[in-house]
């Protein structure tokens, strides 16, 4: 019940009033509550003389929030899985359709989510028209990599479009500062094709073209701009990144996925990513494709760190030259010392291991903090950071 109010009202909240340059009145005020606190509250605001149950202002959009919010209730309180008491029976897409007639674009977005998120309404993403009429956005990634399982067909591609929106947004926000992160300091010995005002040699630049020199106007004639390429290390840098696909941290696997993908393209730096829960999947030879990638992870099941921990290590060729990331919440699921003894010698291997208990840009983590003390405690490197972060710490290690 509380929960059911707590979520009507955060709705309810945001339905723009018919009289909202007016002041309010008696009559507009218990109509407001009405649709705070939904049908069972008929009863008790009837024997309020300006208030008339028939004749209640925002009976649509009480309709839809009834719709879902009743779902808050048991069958042993009365609720019917129809929803709403009008005469004509909501499905989900007549529903959504009205979700946007009545509310901004903002409320629009808090019912998706929690239709998704609280009440399971997987409909909104099993049913092509319905997912097509969806905004590409974070919220719809996550519940479509939750979802994938249970979707067949031409729903199933659209779903993966979605996320293509989604994660080309993501990697376009993020490639830029990753690139002038790890690409090196600029060389003036090497040329490159990269145009930008920061490998701009302007020296080089104005003695090239001091033959195209003006005189009579008193200025150069650039017929020709010339850039600075990078230096690049003798030798590349590893970096192995394993990521714990348990559901809590489905953001990290997202961001993940995104930011391996991104240094798989830097010809300076080898990159392997993997997941794992109780078994070890690696994703190495499909970072070419972060959408192919991310429709392949499984969320939940178990957590086995030290097998995953052991895995990786498989995979270091040159520890001086290597960085290990492990992304995770740190919840083993097996004896603990078994992956403090990994962690152990994955670092006196001469590796530099940084553990994320958090790779989002929402800085909410909830990790075992003990074990997470531990880490640090023998050398690693532990911390909730943002992707732009992640990068910079990694074009420290490596110039």
């Amino acid at each position: 019940m509380e929960a059911d109010l707590n979520k009507r009202q955060q709705a309810a909240a945001r339905e723009p009033s018919p009289k909202a340059a007016q002041s309010v009145t008696e009559a507009e005020a218990l109509n407001r509550w009405r649709l705070i606190l939904g049908q069972a509250a008929d009863e008790g605001l009837s024997g309020a003389e300006s208030y008339t149950a028939g004749q209640f202002s925002y009976a649509e959009a009480d309709e839809v929030l009834s719709y879902l919010y009743d779902r808050e209730y048991g069958e042993e309180q009365g609720y019917r899985q129809g929803g709403g008491q009008g005469a004509s029976q909501l499905t989900v897409p007549k529903w959504l359709n009205k979700v946007r007639e009545l509310f901004p674009k903002r409320t629009v977005e808090i019912l998706e989510k929690q239709a998704l998120d609280r009440y399971g309404l997987s409909e909104l993403l099993t049913d092509k028209k319905l997912l097509d009429s969806l905004q590409p956005n974070m919220n719809l990634l996550r519940n479509i990599l939750q979802f994938k399982g249970r979707m067949k067909g031409e729903a199933l591609k659209s779903a993966k479009e979605i996320v293509r929106a989604v994660v080309e947004d993501l990697r376009r926000k993020l490639e830029a500062q990753t690139k002038a992160s790890l690409q090196g300091k600029r060389s003036r010995y090497t040329s490159s094709t990269v145009r930008s005002l920061r490998n701009l040699n302007i020296r080089k630049t104005i003695r090239r073209n001091l033959k195209n020199y003006d005189k009579a106007r008193k200025r150069f004639v650039i017929d020709r701009l010339y850039f600075d390429g990078s230096v690049q290390p003798h030798s590349k840098w590893n970096i192995i990144i394993g990521v714990d696909e348990s559901g809590s941290m489905l953001d990290s696997v997202i961001y993940s996925s995104v930011m391996a993908s991104i240094f798989y393209k830097l010809h300076a730096i080898s990159t392997h990513l993997f997941i794992f829960d109780t078994q070890v999947v690696d994703l190495s030879g499909r970072l070419e494709d972060p959408v192919d990638l991310l429709m392949s992870v499984q969320l939940g099941g178990g957590t086995h760190i030290a097998k995953a921990l052991r895995y990786g290590e498989s995979l270091i060729e040159n520890p001086g030259k290597t960085i290990y990331i492990l992304v995770s919440d740190l919840e083993e699921g097996y004896p603990i010392q078994h992956m403090y003894k990994a962690c152990k010698d994955i670092i006196d291997a001469g590796c530099k291991l940084l553990v994320l208990t958090a790779l989002d840009f929402n800085g909410e983590t909830v990790y075992n903090k003990h074990a997470a003390q531990m880490l640090s405690n023998m050398g690693a490197h532990v911390a909730a950071i943002t992707p732009n972060e992640l990068a910079d710490w990694i074009g420290e290690m490596i110039h």
